[in-house]
């Protein structure tokens, strides 16, 4: 079947609520509005199910022959968002990358949970704000501003459980989405209403203000990959171990925001004791250990006992040979150290190494920039053209991570970049791991060939 009678096919058969989910697979179909990258991506949890390549009006397909119901996500780079399947799923989707999440739109059958799900996470986005600001009440009233929210959403997923039929399993997706992002709250209070009121110490707490934590489950598989549950999963864990250091370890505030080596190994010996499904566990270890490695910026001795104590904990962990490239490559990247040997394509194809571009300069900041993030694209170069004027004794580099080379040329044309300064990796996840690359507002500051500052952020190191 040809393409263009496919989706005919498809768009008849979605309208027809009367026909029954009998096939054990499911299709995946749709069309990407300027699309960013030549495929679309399907995935259950970090496994790659199938994938697709755009035709020539930016549609593809994708035809599972069994499938698993569940969360999965697809990715259209350097986008992702989750889609829900089931068996007999013939799902659409409509999407525009200029404005990713706002515009997608599901439409088939299995469109009803899977709206609800991307409805729910933009109308999430900006209520964190909100939150923040009930934060400075009494934990009482807070809770009742909570819960006043959740109320919102929680009717009208009983709505949508009235007018149609959705799985138990989908049913059950949809309230922890829910549930958890309001768990979130719940943890965050405490600290930030210290913040909100200037206090020295968390406010005292009543005895039921935890009690949802009843309800947690520590090993819940199918949620192991959900947005809301992890996060939830990370903040809990970091209030678990704040309040365990403040009771246990018997730390005053102020010694506990200090001692970051013995917080983080506290937060091991936590996951470790409460978690065991396996991919939960392996994620959260490597959340701890690439927060504390790329974050923190320890001694050489705290950072050997932190990775130490991370094998020894997380066992066989999937993620240990990333962490351990990450823990070598912050040893690499010490002060007075040479720029690590790596190569990068300058403007004329050739490759020439950091270090080699780090010698040529007196003093040199490196930044770092993705032609598929427009936004920080547009950012980072206001921010170094700001510096430029106010630092001219610096020479600012510029490495491009994630752009083909025709875009990327493109990109310093049209946006007159000096090309003698400007250089890009085929390869970023060596890049990564061996710059310690957290994310694209780092900068690296070096003098005479060698490192000064590793770890600088182009929007606070040069006040």
């Amino acid at each position: 079947m040809n393409k263009p009678l496919l989706y005919s096919f498809l768009i008849a058969l979605v309208g027809c609520g009367s026909i029954e989910k009998k096939s054990p697979g499911a299709f995946f179909a749709g069309e990407i509005v300027n699309p960013t990258s030549e495929y679309v991506v399907l995935f259950k949890d970090d496994i790659i199910i199938d994938s697709a390549k755009l035709d020539g009006e930016n549609r593809f397909s994708i035809q599972l022959d069994t499938v698993v119901e569940g969360l999965y996500h697809f990715d259209h780079s350097p986008e992702l968002q989750y889609v829900y399947l089931e068996k007999g799923d013939s799902l659409m989707i409509r999407l525009n990358t200029e404005d990713f999440d706002e515009s997608l739109i599901f439409s088939g059958r299995g469109e009803e949970i899977n709206n609800f799900l991307v409805e729910f996470f933009l109308s999430t986005e900006s209520e964190p704000a909100l939150v923040y600001s009930y934060s400075e009440l009494d934990p009482k009233d807070f809770s009742h501003k909570l819960d006043s929210l959740k109320e919102i959403k929680v009717n009208a997923l009983n709505e949508i459980v009235a007018e149609v039929s959705l799985s138990p399993k989908a049913a059950d997706m949809a309230k922890a989405s829910i549930d958890y992002n309001y768990y979130i709250y719940k943890e965050k209070y405490p600290f930030w209403n210290r913040r909100k009121t200037g206090r020295d110490t968390i406010p005292a707490l009543p005895n039921n203000f935890y009690d949802y934590r009843k309800l947690v489950d520590y090993n819940n598989e199918n949620l192991s990959y959900h947005r809301y549950y992890y996060n939830f999963m990370k903040t809990h864990f970091n209030n678990l171990t704040y309040m365990g250091c403040y009771t246990k370890c018997k730390d005053a505030h102020y010694e506990i925001v200090k001692n970051k080596l013995h917080f983080n190994q506290h937060k091991l010996k936590l996951i470790d004791s409460l978690v065991t499904e396996k991919d939960l566990r392996d994620n959260l270890f490597r959340n701890v250990a690439m927060d504390y490695l790329i974050n923190v910026h320890d001694t050489d001795e705290n950072n050997r006992i932190f990775i130490d104590d991370f094998h020894r904990l997380s066992g066989n962990n999937r993620h240990s040979a990333e962490i351990e490239a990450i823990y070598q490559g912050v040893n690499n990247l010490q002060p007075s150290n040479k720029m690590p040997n790596i190569s990068v394509i300058n403007t004329n194809g050739t490759l020439v190494t950091l270090q080699e571009i780090a010698e040529k300069e007196k003093n040199a900041v490196f930044y770092f920039w993705s032609g598929t993030q427009r936004s920080n694209f547009e950012n980072v170069l206001t921010r170094v053209a700001q510096l430029s004027e106010n630092k001219p004794e610096f020479t600012f580099i510029g490495i491009n991570c994630n752009t083909d080379a025709l875009r990327w040329q493109s990109l310093l044309s049209s946006n007159q970049l000096d090309m003698e300064k400007q250089f890009r990796t085929d390869d970023f996840e060596n890049l990564k791991n061996a710059l310690v690359i957290g994310g694209l507002n780092k900068g690296i500051i070096t003098k005479d060939g060698l490192i000064v500052d590793a770890f600088a952020d182009l929007y606070t190191s040069f006040q």
